[in-house]
């Protein structure tokens, strides 16, 4: 619930936690968005933003000059959700995913353009998977990685064509940065449930990915298994689909 007018002490402070809420319901944004969404001056706005991506929970689009929520928002959130149960349920089936498939297990969430890696689940009988393991709390571009990819296939047709409108990063000679490509990949992606990552963002690892979304069909996050090609046959690769697609089920239920 809001506060009472008469709770609110500091009306500057107010503003500027107005602005950071206009990315709970859409990101990246621009300054004119937002002068526009708030009836505030662009001046203003501007100044805001600037002491907000100086503080690290903004960041801004070289590209595009828009700006969408870093890392210390996220790490903020992180905290508050301690006691929030999609990653709490997630955890666990993280860690079944990594069992029963024996390739490294993981969470992700969409951060801005980017996949922020949220939580790892390695399997007990395979050490070498640490050595290349995505850091916890690292993030990639989204149309490199099958979780990306998953995301963006359930996402928004406005937001999936601004983010195909900038240049798309290449990260090895697999990386498919063509956006009608990508299109047609996307729509793949929503036939079957699960999207692939065959060494588009590194040589010699795959990885399958599916998208979470809550009860009403937004994108809260994604779960994808990843490891070394020779492990991701088709018929693994069809294999650890429908593992991922039941655990993502199963969360989605559980929320």
């Amino acid at each position: 619930m809001a506060p009472a007018k008469s709770e609110v002490k500091v009306k500057s402070l107010q503003k500027a936690l107005t602005i950071l809420d206009c990315f709970t319901d859409k990101q990246p944004l621009s300054i004119t968005e937002i002068s526009e969404r708030l009836g505030l001056y662009k001046s203003n706005v501007y100044d805001i933003l600037s002491t907000f991506t100086a503080m690290g929970y903004l960041s801004k689009s070289e590209e595009s000059g828009k700006y969408y929520l870093g890392m210390n928002a996220v790490r903020l959130g992180r905290a508050a959700g301690e006691r929030y149960s999609f990653q709490n349920i997630a955890a666990a089936r993280l860690e079944q995913l990594a069992e029963s498939t024996g390739e490294i297990a993981y969470l992700t969430v969409p951060l801005g353009y980017q996949v922020y890696y949220l939580n790892t689940a390695f399997p007990k009988n395979n050490i070498s998977a640490h050595t290349v393991a995505m850091l916890y709390n690292s993030s990639e571009p989204m149309h490199l990685t099958s979780s990306g990819k998953a995301m963006l296939s359930r996402m928004s047709q406005s937001f999936v064509d601004e983010y195909l409108s900038m240049p798309l990063a290449r990260a090895t000679e697999y990386s498919i940065t063509d956006p009608g490509l990508i299109r047609e990949e996307l729509a793949r992606i929503r036939m079957r449930g699960y999207a692939i990552d065959d060494q588009e963002n590194a040589i010699g690892l795959r990885c399958v990915g599916v998208p979470i979304v809550d009860k009403s069909g937004d994108v809260l996050g994604a779960i994808s298994v990843s490891g070394p090609i020779m492990h991701f046959t088709k018929d693994k690769i069809e294999s650890f689909a429908k593992l991922l697609l039941e655990q993502a089920c199963e969360i989605t239920n559980n929320l």
